[in-house]
Order: structure tokens, then C-alpha cells, then sequence
């Protein structure tokens, strides 16, 4: 494979990661998401990662498709498509040469970033120094500082409770009540009542907390642990399910700042 120029890397695919995505592909950039196998993304309506196991997804304008090797991405590239790969460890970061590597993983932690992996390296949220591991951090708790650039230090520590919408906080997000595999009753985009089974684990029922939009929901079949991410809900109803949210827009408009400010830096 021959290097592809201005190669934008982003380790992830769920809903943030996307809104990234969508930014850097409007740019004009060439771009690949390093994923894992089975993603566990709850938003998966805007969640590129799901073209790991359907082989081809679309968010609004972003087409992304599941390529099986680096051996494909020049093709995928050029056929105006953003490429995905199962490389969960980014193995394949050294091998693509890329201008740019940014970790959406949202993991919380740091999972092998380091600032010698591309010319600009950026990461979102907490789990990094900027200056240390990577040149740049964006914030991505909700508030004033959201989408915030921070090029010395750390964003801001994760608080594990979601952000207050409608008077509606940790509650939005419905977790695993034990370990199992999930069966799903419902779909993304239904507006459920209070009381309402979403879906089950390990034949447990998981019902709504309050009455609102379903807007995110884990994949059927998927084991999970208990206490993770399972689904969410939004108390607000006429929420757009399949386009990309405020926050991931400006985490997006963010990490293409940072992109061209540090590029400019190194000039």
C-alpha cells in the first residue's frame, strides 16, 4: 500500500467518534476508523462503528465501509468512502503513516497513545495529557467548556453522571443489571412509557425509568457485564435519531481545529 496523504486516524467509531469523522470528511480528508470486532456502541443509528459487522454504515452524509486489510484503503478512499478496520490495538497505525491520529475510544483511560504515533496526535476527554501523551485534548463533559482545546493538561475528570437534559441526568442511562447476553424489545427511535420493558439480560427485564425517546440502544445478541452501558433514553421526544448530535458536532468542529492549529505550529 502506498501512503495515502493527510491520512486522518480515528480509534473508534460510536456516536462522538462520528461526529469527527463527518468534520474531517467534509474537509476534504482521507479518513480510517480502527475499531473492534463487536463495538458496543449504544447510539448506534449514528455510530459508523457499525459498519464492522454489516460491512457498510451511513450517518447522514459520512458513507463508511469495512475494509479487510490496509491492502483495501486506497480503494476505499478513493471511491469518496471513509474505511474501517478491525484493529482494536491500532497495530496498523504504523504501517498507514498517517497525518493524524485521534483517540474517540472514550474509554476514560489512555489505550496506547503516545504523541510519537503521527504528527498530530488528539484526544477526547479524560485519560490524557496534553503535552505529554498526545499534542492536544478536547473537553467533552457538557457546560461552557465543552469542545475546548487544552494543549497543557488534563479534561476534566469523569464525574460518571451524564449531563442534566430536560431534568433528567444519571437516569438516561440504562445499565446492565447482571451479565448475559441481551434480547432487545424495542428499537431505537420508539417513544416508551415509563414501566416499559426495553429489553432483557439473562431473561432479566430491563425496563424504562421514565417515559421519553429511546435513543440508544446495544446491538441483540452482545454479552454484557453487569453496570455497562445497555441503552438511553431521552426524555425530550422529538429528537432526530439519525443525525448527529450538538455535542458530537462540536467535539467534531473541535478536533478539526486542533487538526489545523497544529499543523500550523509545526510549519
Amino acid at each position: 500500500m502506498s501512503n495515502i496523504d493527510n491520512l486522518i486516524i480515528i480509534r473508534g467509531g460510536g456516536d462522538l467518534a462520528t461526529g469527527v469523522v463527518q468534520k474531517f470528511y467534509r474537509a476534504g480528508l482521507p479518513v480510517l476508523i480502527l475499531e473492534t470486532e463487536k463495538p458496543t456502541a449504544i447510539r448506534r443509528s449514528v455510530a459508523l462503528c457499525e459498519a464492522a459487522i454489516g460491512g457498510f454504515m451511513q450517518v447522514e452524509d459520512v458513507p463508511c465501509r469495512k475494509i479487510n486489510g490496509l491492502r483495501e484503503l486506497f480503494e476505499c478512499i478513493s471511491a469518496g468512502e471513509v474505511a474501517l478496520h478491525i484493529d482494536p490495538q491500532g497495530k496498523s497505525i504504523s504501517s498507514a503513516c498517517p497525518r493524524v491520529v485521534i483517540d474517540a475510544i472514550m474509554a476514560k483511560r489512555n489505550l496506547g497513545m503516545c504523541k510519537g504515533l503521527a504528527e498530530v496526535t488528539i484526544a477526547l476527554g479524560p485519560g490524557f495529557c496534553a503535552g505529554k501523551d498526545v499534542h492536544a485534548v478536547i473537553e467533552t463533559v457538557r457546560g461552557h467548556d465543552l469542545g475546548r482545546l487544552i494543549l497543557d493538561g488534563y479534561a476534566k475528570a469523569d464525574t460518571g453522571v451524564p449531563g442534566l437534559i430536560d431534568g433528567k441526568s444519571a437516569e438516561r442511562v440504562i445499565r446492565a443489571p447482571c451479565d448475559g447476553f441481551v434480547v432487545c424489545h424495542k428499537e431505537i427511535g420508539d417513544t416508551i412509557a415509563q414501566g416499559e420493558v426495553i429489553l432483557s439480560v439473562d431473561n432479566e427485564a430491563v425496563r424504562a425509568p421514565f417515559s421519553g425517546l429511546l435513543r440508544g440502544l446495544i446491538r441483540e445478541g452482545l454479552f454484557v457485564h453487569s453496570g455497562m452501558k445497555i441503552a438511553d433514553i431521552d426524555p425530550r421526544t422529538d429528537i432526530d435519531c439519525k443525525s448527529i448530535s450538538d455535542k458530537a458536532r462540536c467535539i467534531g468542529g473541535a478536533a478539526l481545529e486542533a487538526f489545523f492549529l497544529l499543523r500550523t505550529k509545526k510549519c
